[in-house]
């Protein structure tokens, strides 16, 4: 198992993978409609999306979690 204290990690690189892969199968799907290939191309949109989205979650998340905290009610 991973340690704890890896968990914010781990969800930021799983959840970076999930919404990179729908977006990019959107954006992928939109540019290009469903043509033979459309795999590949999918997966190449994925892959240099989730390379850049990975790190912006792992910078995004500490500030809009304290966002989070100045907007909510106590």
């Amino acid at each position: 198992m991973i340690p704890l204290r890896f968990a914010p990690y781990l969800f930021g690189f799983l959840l970076s993978g999930f919404m990179s892969a729908i977006v990019s199968g959107v954006a992928t799907f939109r540019a290009a409609g469903l043509p033979p290939g459309f795999g590949g191309l999918w997966l190449g949109a994925w892959l240099t999306s989730w390379s850049i989205a990975f790190p912006s979650v792992l910078v995004a998340a500490p500030l809009t979690r304290r966002l989070v905290e100045r907007l909510v009610r106590r």
